[in-house]
């Protein structure tokens, strides 16, 4: 009956540590790329925009992500007010602010 189940051989420790090792190394390869090529550059950029949010003052030309330029006549914690033409100011959330122009940016358009 022994042509139904082939006979174990046995191999030593050191086999199976070396296969565990090179079965883990293209996981810790995979996952060291994902990190530099997708996790690292988005952290970076949130703290960039974090900072840009932050340092917002009266007066500032900005654009937000819709591409509403505009100037901020109005900050709160949360909100802004932005003055798109005379005399029409628009609520936006500080998050939706995309890049803030440099000063008589808007005053060309």
């Amino acid at each position: 009956m022994s042509f139904f189940i082939s006979d174990a051989l046995a191999e030593g420790p050191a086999a199976e540590q070396a296969s565990a090792i090179t079965g883990l190394l293209p996981l810790v390869i995979f996952g060291a790329v994902l990190y530099f090529l997708m996790i690292r550059p988005q952290v970076k950029r949130q703290k960039e925009h974090k900072k840009l949010v932050e340092a917002l003052a009266k007066g500032d030309e900005i654009v937000t992500t819709g591409g509403m330029a505009g100037k901020i006549s109005d900050l709160g914690e949360n909100f802004l007010l932005v003055e798109i033409s005379d005399g029409t100011e628009v609520k936006v959330r500080r998050q939706a602010i995309d890049s803030v122009l440099p000063k008589g940016s808007l005053k060309e358009l």
